[in-house]
């Protein structure tokens, strides 16, 4: 008997996209595809781990980044774009640490000074770290970040600096006629003043210190005081910025280009090595 209707038009996967579903893929360098929302088709010729995003270059020679993720085609099927895979190689161990010191390999961490460094915020504290952290546990000394210079005062009063409670101090954009400034000089001018040692650079940020180089660029964006920095600057380079996680990703991203203090410039490298002799320093 013949079915006048026909088949179950509901029979098998009918809600299956015409093009296919999408699969995930690894952004491979020199693969081409097709961001579907703008129509934008180039090479990738760049993925950023940190960020999570990838550039495609178009045959113009244009560049545009967009995030990892669904809404690419690939031969014109769709897919989900994943990081690549990154091929491990083992390497000899270093004979310098990060910050051009002689390598103590085995060497236990000091028991800690009293004695401190502080900085101004998380970022200044990663980045000391990462370029002086295997001096620093030699030398047993702790960084504490402070959330801001303005809080200093409460912090020295707090922590009671003496001649063996000596306190290195690194501020952001200290210039002269800044408000840092003038925290400073007041701190200098107080009765703790002799055993606090505050330094530092010209930067509006940390972030100023890396080499722009390192990140492709010339020199850093130039923004607007009416534009939170870090914000303008992650703008301009492209990158996601609407909230604080984005920022998070796009310092671990410029943190990513320090391997060594070759990476940073000299304004921040001779605050921080006056800083640590000051705080370690004999009878500190």
């Amino acid at each position: 008997m013949t079915d006048r209707y026909g088949s179950d038009v509901l029979a098998g996967d009918w809600r299956k996209p015409a093009r296919g579903r999408a699969t995930e893929a690894p952004a491979q360098i020199g693969t081409v595809v097709e961001e579907v929302t703008t129509d934008w088709c180039g090479e990738i010729v760049a993925v950023d781990r940190d960020l999570d995003t990838l550039t495609l270059e178009d045959r113009r020679g244009r560049r545009r980044t967009f995030p990892l993720g669904p809404g690419f085609l690939v031969e014109g099927r769709p897919v989900i774009l994943t990081r690549p895979v990154r091929a491990g190689a083992a390497s000899a161990r270093p004979t310098r640490t990060a910050s051009g010191s002689v390598a103590v390999h085995g060497a236990k961490a000091r028991v800690a000074r009293q004695s401190r460094i502080f900085v101004e915020g998380r970022h200044d504290a990663e980045l000391v770290e990462k370029v002086w952290g295997d001096d620093l546990r030699i030398e047993g000394v702790v960084v504490e970040y402070l959330g801001g210079v303005d809080d200093l005062a409460d912090h020295l009063r707090d922590f009671r600096p003496g001649p063996q409670r000596r306190v290195g101090v690194l501020v952001d954009h200290l210039v002269a006629g800044s408000k840092e400034s003038r925290i400073a000089q007041g701190i200098a001018r107080s009765e703790v003043g002799k055993h606090v040692l505050i330094v530092g650079h010209p930067f509006i940020d940390v972030w100023q210190a890396v080499k722009p180089d390192r990140l492709g660029l010339r020199a850093w964006p130039t923004i607007p005081r009416s534009i939170e920095w870090k914000r303008g600057v992650c703008q301009h380079l492209g990158w996601p910025h609407r909230t604080q996680t984005d920022i998070a990703r796009a310092w671990q991203h410029i943190l990513g280009k320090v391997s060594s203090f070759g990476d940073l410039e000299p304004a921040l490298l001779g605050r921080v090595e006056e800083l640590i002799d000051f705080v370690t320093a004999e009878g500190s």
